[in-house]
């Protein structure tokens, strides 16, 4: 990779701008440390509550499992090197396991990503059909769900596959490294470039959807706010059905609202930094803030799920008390069940 990717990914600056060294990794180590915890059980619950709740298993739902399935693989592959490259400067795995581990590292956090974005347009698309077109057949229906599901990972796997041929362990007398950024031109010819690859990747899977989920909700609202409140002779399970659908729609646009906020200013940063040779010092923190907020993402979604949804909450109750009968139950010699 290029000096100014390691700089975009990695949340460094040049050293003339370090301040307070041994504060800035406490900070940094702590946010991470909440980030990994989080994630890791926010995300893990999520699965499981759909799994074990046959109301929920929608496409809606499903969709969502599959976004925090994706965000598992951000932390889980991310953290480790996080934390390596926060304290140590070189790669600590040598041998044909960390070749591959060097390779997954950096190949897998942006499948993660990759499946998030398309994850979060087939959600803007189910709630599209299901409130402008809600008496026809729902545009992601259960049954072509898990083949949406099926190409966002392998539309992601592929978007990201060039990690796997440029990516490489080389030993130099400093330590091992885990990226060369000579074979990029080597894998795919001197005309292409790891900044083109890049800024396509940005725009084809990042700006784009963006667009396309903007415009989505906006037909949505636009339905919501023509629709006549419902009278008093209006069925009741009319009623109840456009509250529940209203509620999974204030859920869904949270999480497009958080994915923004999150990873927009990552991603805006990147043409900045690749117009110019290094981040302002003037802002020597910018960085640093940019690069968590878009790694925090993945512990905000399963956050957003529990706020805003009652059958999250009612799932995470559900377990907690399933999990203190079985503590109960394995403490008294006897089982739960009985």
């Amino acid at each position: 990779m290029s000096e100014k990717v390691n700089t975009t990914m990695n949340g460094t600056q040049p050293s003339s701008c370090y301040r307070n060294l041994t504060a800035e990794k406490i900070g940094i180590t702590v946010a991470y440390c909440l980030i990994f915890l989080v994630s890791l059980a926010g995300n893990t619950v999520i699965g499981i509550i759909v799994y074990k709740t046959k109301t929920m298993r929608r496409p809606i739902n499903f969709l969502i499992v599959n976004m925090a399935m994706s965000d598992l693989l951000f932390p889980i592959f991310g953290f480790p090197y996080w934390m390596q490259k926060l304290y140590i400067d070189s790669w600590l795995i040598g041998g044909p396991l960390g070749q591959a581990l060097c390779k997954l590292t950096y190949y897998l956090p942006k499948v993660s990503l990759t499946v998030s974005i398309q994850s979060l347009v087939l959600i803007a698309v189910d709630r599209f059909g299901a409130v402008v077109y809600p008496l026809r057949s729902p545009l992601i229906s259960s049954r072509l769900c898990p083949f949406f599901i099926l190409a966002t990972w392998i539309v992601a796997m592929a978007a990201a596959s060039p990690y796997l041929f440029t990516l490489k362990l080389v030993e130099y007398p400093e330590g091992l490294v885990c990226h060369d950024p000579l074979r990029w031109k080597e894998a795919f010819g001197k005309s292409s470039s790891l900044e083109n690859y890049f800024g396509s990747g940005i725009i084809a899977f990042f700006f784009i959807p963006f667009v396309v989920i903007t415009i989505l909700y906006i037909i949505i609202y636009t339905k919501l706010k023509s629709q006549k409140n419902p009278g008093e002779h209006s069925a009741n399970a009319e009623q109840q059905r456009q509250q529940r659908e209203q509620n999974v729609l204030k859920m869904t646009i949270a999480i497009v609202l958080g994915f923004a906020v999150c990873s927009l200013p990552f991603g805006i940063s990147w043409f900045f930094i690749f117009a110019s040779d290094r981040w302002s010092c003037g802002f020597p923190y910018l960085p640093y803030v940019v690069v968590l907020m878009a790694r925090a993402n993945c512990a905000i979604n399963p956050c957003i799920c529990f706020i805003f949804s009652r059958n999250y909450r009612e799932g995470l109750k559900t377990l907690l008390r399933l999990r203190c009968s079985f503590k109960v139950g394995t403490y008294e010699g006897t089982s739960p069940c009985n």
